[in-house]
């Protein structure tokens, strides 16, 4: 179902004649105006997050593509991106940290963030696989206060987007915790065991409000 005006989705996963399905937002055109904000369950007033997420991106040419932005009304408070040249990163209020990895595909790839305050540990799992730690904005806070949106960068509080770095294609099963999850957990969600839900965002009960041609796809478990 085309969606446009913005909905609120109160639950993402449902039992359906006893399977489970999960709520899937695809992304359909390069746009300036299609986007999802994520209402959080608590403030992102965080020393310490991991943010993990499903990911599917056919891709071609010299683009980069936001996967997630968290903007106050002055800074990019954590901004999540596949590069230009293929890298991952995040960045936290200023310059950011990146891995090589493989090329997000249109095959669907999970992938978890993770850093920590105390020693500046910053890592990327990508489909239950750990990168090298990097050392990153040690002793830094994300601070309260915005908005989290998928599908857009903005470069001001909501708004000012820019259709080249709109995502393009399927995201799903987004979850965030103010705490580095172990690295079994993170494996264990890879490979489809149930662990604890997000308390920053937990994709089975967080609000959605869509805005846009966003598609909306149920898919079985």
């Amino acid at each position: 179902m085309k969606l446009l005006a913005p909905l609120c989705l109160l639950s993402i996963s449902t039992m359906l004649a006893g399977s489970v399905s999960i709520k899937t937002l695809v992304f359909p055109a390069e746009t300036s105006t299609t986007y999802v904000e994520m209402v959080p369950q608590k403030p992102l007033n965080m020393r310490a997050f991991t943010l993990c997420m499903k990911v599917a991106a056919e891709l071609s040419g010299d683009r980069e593509i936001i996967l997630f932005a968290y903007r106050t009304g002055d800074y990019d408070e954590l901004n999540v991106w596949r590069e230009k040249d293929g890298r991952l990163s995040f960045y936290l209020s200023g310059d950011g940290v990146l891995f090589r990895v493989p090329e997000l595909t249109a095959m669907q790839t999970h992938l978890c963030f993770t850093w920590d305050s105390s020693s500046g540990a910053a890592d990327l799992f990508m489909d239950g696989r750990k990168s090298m730690t990097k050392i990153y904005r040690k002793g830094h806070t994300v601070r309260p206060g915005g908005k989290v949106l998928l599908g857009q960068d903005p470069d001001s509080y909501l708004g000012d987007f820019e259709a080249h770095q709109s995502f393009v294609g399927e995201i799903c099963d987004v979850n965030m915790w103010d705490s580095v999850l172990s690295d079994s957990t993170i494996r264990d969600m890879f490979s489809g065991k149930r662990v604890t839900r997000g308390n920053i965002f937990d994709w089975e009960t967080t609000e959605l409000k869509l805005h846009g041609e966003v598609e909306v796809i149920d898919h079985e478990l």
